[in-house]
């Protein structure tokens, strides 16, 4: 797998500390794309166009909230960020809505549950025909008609 990361400049401990657990686990390829822009939509739109390329498999992104980061990346077309705070949800944005970009808050939850929240988008994935895939698809359809 390959997994883009990302964050701004208040969460970049964060994502050093998520980077190393990634590696640890062996989860696949991991590309920074940096902390150092200021402006976290940069960064954000820089992750998601390279998920939604399919250039990476995944990718996660990390603010001071994650409210930023995948408010910014939600509008690329292709990229789905989905905002995680709590495990289940994390399996459910894999399992239900197909999302191919965690967001995190640096300042909102702790290094432990954003090792779980990772671990659950990483290992978990969309089966498709399942009774979700009408809901993803209405929205991928979207994404479509949409398209400049």
């Amino acid at each position: 797998m390959k997994i883009a990361i990302g964050c701004d400049p208040n969460a970049q401990e964060a994502k050093e500390e998520l980077i190393r657990f990634m590696e640890a686990k062996k989860y696949g390829e991991i590309t920074d794309f940096g902390s150092e822009d200021p402006i976290y939509a940069n960064t954000a739109i820089k992750v998601a166009e390279a998920v939604a390329s399919k250039e990476y498999d995944r990718g996660i992104l990390i603010c001071g909230t994650g409210l930023g980061v995948s408010i910014a990346a939600n509008k690329v077309k292709g990229a789905y960020a989905a905002l995680l705070s709590d495990v289940y949800s994390a399996k459910r944005a894999r399992l239900s809505n197909d999302a191919n970009i965690a967001c995190m808050g640096a300042f909102t939850i702790g290094n432990k549950l954003r090792e779980e929240l990772v671990d659950a988008f990483l290992t978990n994935e969309f089966v498709p025909g399942c009774s979700s895939q009408p809901k993803v698809d209405a929205f991928v359809q979207y994404d479509v008609e949409h398209s400049k």
